[in-house]
């Protein structure tokens, strides 16, 4: 966060959720003066920028004195239950959600309430942050509510009618099934390149349910400006990794998890989860691109640049659970822009952002078959040589808890 967010006392705000109440500390200093603007001082979008890397170049607060923060203010939403909403901050107003989906204004210095946007629909469960948008005089928060985003007016919360149908769009229409048959809704928010809304949805894991089409929108308009079919279609790349008709009937391999955006390039890169059904894929013979992807895709277009799968044929559940981060690594004394990204399995994947060329070798291991009736699953799967793990990969009796007996059996 900037130390713009702390008003004229200099004071620096960091702002956390729990539960439902949203809560502001700050550390009593001197005035200071502020820091360079760079891209790393504010929080202008989910995980603190396009880039996913959770960073800020701000250092007020630090370990010599991080102790000494208190209570500067707190808002609370008077909703009971959790909330799963990383707040961002703009111009020195916050934005986020209560437990029940209410999107809400506040000034990050006081916690003082600008606005609340109430839509009337019941909803509740993970909606993990809103959208950002402003060109000219024209800035726009868009929030998610169940099946619907709607685009807010920033300043004031109203609805800005001329989006969509009165102000919102409908994430079940566009998939080319009966939209009352359909559930999509935005747990994560997808990321604004230009002028486009780029989101995937969450849907269900179970057939019946909805594809993972990812979606670019247009801001102004809430017109659908691309789709990328995750469960390809014929003629489509990725057709023959599925039974003929699946994409008539098929779900899930949808972007439930978020997006990392490369501005510069215009390549927006999004993971995507399991196929339905979660646990049994013999209605699905193939490696069923693109679930368990790491995409992508020209954020003007959706055009498909590059991929990976990171897990063929899953009946683990192993899909992608974070968005993303995009990096600088060094090799060979060359500095070199990668998209990292982790996995549920514990390990590391990293790409050339460009190409998708592989910065460290990748296996393909023979794994067990499955004793499922019906099942064929994938012979091998993809692993990466290097970095090593980062959390266990196997479980032996050698391995567990000594601390008394009674554990330990």
């Amino acid at each position: 966060m900037s130390d713009r967010f702390a008003g004229v006392t200099g004071s620096i705000v960091a702002v956390v959720v729990m539960s439902s109440w949203i809560g502001a500390f700050a550390l009593a200093t001197a005035q200071q003066p502020a820091p360079a603007v760079d891209d790393y001082t504010g929080w202008a979008a989910y995980g603190g920028g396009n880039d996913q890397i959770r960073y800020s170049s701000l250092k007020q607060i630090n370990k010599t004195n991080v102790a000494k923060l208190a209570v500067a203010w707190t808002y609370d939403t008077g909703e009971s239950g959790a909330t799963q909403t990383q707040p961002v901050v703009v111009d020195g107003v916050l934005y986020g959600y209560t437990p029940a989906h209410k999107a809400f204004a506040v000034r990050a210095a006081t916690g003082e309430k600008l606005w609340t946007f109430d839509s009337g629909i019941t909803s509740s469960g993970p909606n993990r942050g809103v959208m950002y948008w402003a060109s000219g005089g024209d800035r726009r928060v868009f929030v998610a509510v169940a099946n619907f985003i709607y685009a807010l007016d920033a300043a004031t919360g109203t609805p800005v009618t001329t989006f969509g149908a009165d102000g919102r769009i409908d994430l079940r229409d566009g998939l080319d099934r009966d939209p009352t048959t359909q559930a999509v809704r935005l747990t994560s928010p997808g990321v604004i390149y230009k002028d486009l809304m780029i989101v995937g949805g969450r849907v269900g894991e179970t057939l019946p349910t909805s594809p993972g089409d990812i979606r670019g929108y247009d801001v102004r308009t809430g017109a659908v400006r691309w789709t990328f079919h995750t469960i390809p279609r014929p003629g489509e790349f990725g057709y023959d990794t599925w039974p003929r008709e699946a994409w008539t009937y098929g779900g899930g391999v949808n972007n439930w998890a978020g997006m990392a955006l490369d501005e510069r390039r215009g390549i927006v890169f999004i993971p995507t989860g399991s196929a339905a059904s979660d646990f049994y894929g013999a209605d699905r013979a193939g490696d069923n691109l693109f679930a368990n992807t790491l995409l992508a895709l020209d954020a003007n277009t959706g055009r498909r640049l590059w991929h990976f799968q990171i897990v063929r044929h899953d009946t683990w559940d192993r899909d992608l659970p974070s968005p993303p981060s995009l990096v600088t690594v060094q090799r060979d004394g060359k500095s070199i822009d990668a998209v990292a990204q982790a996995t549920k399995h514990g390990v590391l994947f990293l790409f050339e952002r460009a190409t998708g060329r592989l910065l460290f070798p990748i296996e393909y291991r023979d794994v067990p078959g499955s004793t499922v009736p019906g099942e064929k699953s994938a012979a091998a799967q993809p692993f990466p040589v290097e970095p090593a793990p980062f959390a266990r990969q196997r479980l032996t009796e050698d391995l567990l808890t000594n601390r008394t007996p009674e554990l330990r059996q």
